[in-house]
Order: C-alpha cells, then structure tokens, then sequence
C-alpha cells in the first residue's frame, strides 16, 4: 500500500522525478550541441582565415634579376656588393636620395636591400593566388597554370610575416603593410579607453550607491540598458553630428594650434575615439554596477561601523573589493571597440592612408577598417592580405583579453593576501 503526503502517492513523486531527469537530459543535450555547433564554425572560421593567409602565389616581375647579375634568378642571390652596386644603378634619382636620406645603403642590411631592389627595380606583379587548402590538393594544376604564363613563376608565400607587420599601406599588394592601421587602432582604443572609463565607473558609483530609487533613476537606468543594444552605425552617425561637425575645431585641434592638419576636417583619432567612448560607456557602466553590486553589505555595515563616510567606504572597500570585475568589463568593452567598422567608416576615418598617426589631432585608419577595405577589393592578393589581418586583429584582441585576466588574477591574490 502506497502512502499518500503533501507531494502525493511515491510512485507520483518517482515520477515527477524520472520526467526532471529526462527533461534536464534533454537539455543537457541540447546545450552541448549548441556549444558543439558554435565551436565547429568558429573553427571553420578560423581555418577559413588561416587558408586565405598561406598559399601559392604565381608572379611576374617587370625586370629580372638575371639582367642586373649575370647567372643568378634571384635577387635574393645577390652578394653585398652586387646588391649595392644594382640599387646604385638601377634606383631612379629621386628614390635614391630619399633612400640615402633615411639611411645610406652602406648602413642597410642585406634584407633592406632585397626588399629596395624588389620594390623599385625588379617589382614583381600577382598574377593569380591560391589558399593553403588548394594549394596542398591541386598542386599540379597550379604548376600547369604557372607554366602557361610565360615569363612568370611560382612561389608558396606567408601573407603575415614582419614585413607585413611593419610596412605602413600600398597599392601593391606584395608590399602592403598594416603598421599605420595597427598604430591608428591603438590611438583611438587609447582615447576611447580615456573618455569611457573614467565616466562610466562614475556613473555607476553615482547610480548604484548613491541615486535615489525613483522615477527618474528608474527612467535614466532604462536608458543605459536600451543604449548598450543600440547599432553601432547610430553612435557613428552621433559622432559625425557631434564631434566631427559641432566640435569640429576642438577635434581638428584647430582652437589650439594653426600647425594642425587643416584638411581632416574633424575625422581625426580624437573624434574617433569619442564616438566609440560613447559606444561603449553603457556596458562600462552596467558591468560596473554589476561589480559593485556583487559587493557583500557585510562589508559596507563594517566599513560604517568604524566611523567610516559613505565615501570613505566605496573608495577604501567597495571599489578595491570589486576592482578586478571593473577591470575585466572595461578590457572586454574595449576589446568590441577595437573590432568595431560602422562607427568609424560613417565619421570618415581613411580607407587608404600611408602616414602614421603622431597625435590626437591626425588623419586615421584602424585595422578592421583596413580589413574591410581589401575584403571589397575584387584581386585575389587583397583577401588574402585581409586573412593575413584578421589574425593579427585577433592576436591583439587574444593580447588585451589575456592582460584583463592576469591583472584580474594578480588583484585577486593581493587582496587574499592582504585579508
């Protein structure tokens, strides 16, 4: 005889029981496919970027080697003195001198000189790229197609080497760089983290330890939810009214100095990084009242018990206790500025730009701008140096991400410690 209680007979609850368990099974399955399913196409991406950053590369160069050296098919052959010689008598004047004057050829090294010859005298052209996948299985048909093309040959490239890394842009691709980009992204997240940072934790301090429980409040907190899910493109269209047109002589640094470059007309690195300051501002500010929420109350009543003021308390207790959770929501904020395209694009950042940035008040451009730029292009060697970008773009975002994690650690075990 089963007995009866509250939750009914035992054969009901056992199975009550039993459905629990299939039904968390089958959501325990449901969300291992799911993470399953995001890992394989993350993977996929990845493996997309690595293929289009490696392969073989069919060129053809406009002068060869063999009619500066006599028996040798590459530059890179060259002795010292046969690379100094060709650069002497085969450099245009202009490029000579200009090439003297950053540094003479007899301080340069043998790769500085390579690289000369090739660019300016030998000045190899793409005729056709394939990625590392097809390259590895139709390896023939890609040597039948160099064969074809008189004049040309056929060599396996690295998109993403130090060159890459360290030229500034260029209209051929095989000399293309990314370090004015890579600069101009590190100017602007510097201004955005400046502008954001120190008005978002603000902010938050304001609201959550000191706003009243209102209309208002409730209002204004409303706001900062709904402005975190608003388009990017929107806060590029605020920055384009604001800062670039309104603001246009604090921005061109105009108001300040007549030395400025008068032709950027506002699109510089500070309007830039203001409008992703305000992109960015609402997380800051939820991730921050999130850390101080996350605060035990036990902490506050001790720091009150002592004699301590309400600010005494938050600077003291509150916000070392909660600085390690600030810390990591800003660099993840700034991590979605760095990749942001919309913004910048709308503000009139430079799609082509060969000079470095040297200050706020500078024309830019910004890596996933660079990015987007070669995607649209329609030659082959362009996507290819747009995969070559999108790893260095996620080496620094895996860089900044890794740096809030060890910061967080350290402040973590400084504050074990000094419990």
């Amino acid at each position: 005889m089963q007995t009866q209680n509250l939750f009914g007979t035992e054969a009901d609850i056992n199975d009550l029981m039993n459905k629990r368990k299939r039904t968390g099974l089958i959501w325990q399955v449901v969300f291992l496919f799911s993470i399953t399913l995001a890992i394989l196409f993350l993977l996929l991406l990845l493996l997309s970027i690595i293929d289009s950053t490696f392969g073989y590369v069919v060129l053809r160069n406009d002068v060869e080697p063999s009619s500066l050296v006599a028996g040798k098919d590459s530059v890179k052959e060259f002795s010292r003195t046969e690379l100094e010689k060709a650069a002497k008598s085969n450099l245009s004047s202009g490029i000579l001198r200009r090439v003297e004057y950053d540094k003479p050829l007899a301080q340069r090294s043998e790769r500085d000189l390579v690289a000369l010859l090739e660019q300016y005298v030998i000045k190899p052209k793409v005729l056709k790229t394939w990625g590392l996948w097809e390259g590895l299985t139709h390896t023939k048909a890609i040597e039948e197609y160099s064969k074809a093309e008189s004049g040309s040959y056929l060599t396996f490239k690295s998109w993403l080497n130090a060159e890459f890394l360290l030229a500034d842009q260029s209209a051929d691709p095989l000399h293309a760089g990314i370090r004015t980009a890579f600069l101009g992204s590190l100017w602007v997240i510097l201004i955005t983290f400046l502008f954001a940072f120190p008005i978002g934790v603000g902010a938050a301090i304001y609201l959550q330890e000191y706003a009243q429980d209102n209309r208002l409040n409730r209002i204004l907190q409303l706001n900062i939810f709904n402005l975190s899910a608003v388009p990017s493109i929107i806060y590029g269209l605020l920055g384009l009214a604001v800062f670039v047109r309104a603001m246009q002589s604090v921005t061109s640094g105009s108001m300040f100095s007549s030395l400025t470059d008068a032709t950027a007309n506002g699109r510089t690195i500070l309007s830039g990084g203001l409008t992703l300051g305000l992109l960015v501002l609402p997380i800051i500010i939820i991730n921050t009242q999130e850390a101080l929420k996350a605060v035990p109350a036990s902490l506050r009543m001790s720091s009150y018990g002592i004699g301590a003021t309400k600010w005494q308390t938050i600077w003291y207790q509150v916000l070392p206790a909660s600085g390690e959770r600030i810390l990591t929501g800003t660099i993840l904020a700034l991590s979605r500025a760095l990749g942001e395209t919309a913004p910048l694009v709308v503000i009139g950042a430079s799609t082509f730009i060969s000079v470095d940035p040297t200050g706020i008040f500078s024309k830019f451009t910004t890596l996933p701008i660079q990015i987007y730029q070669w995607s649209a292009r329609p030659q082959g060697a362009y996507r290819n140096l747009a995969g070559a970008a999108i790893i260095a773009l996620l080496i620094l975002l895996m860089v900044m991400n890794s740096a809030a994690i060890y910061t967080r650690d350290k402040l973590s075990k400084k504050k074990r410690l000094e419990s």
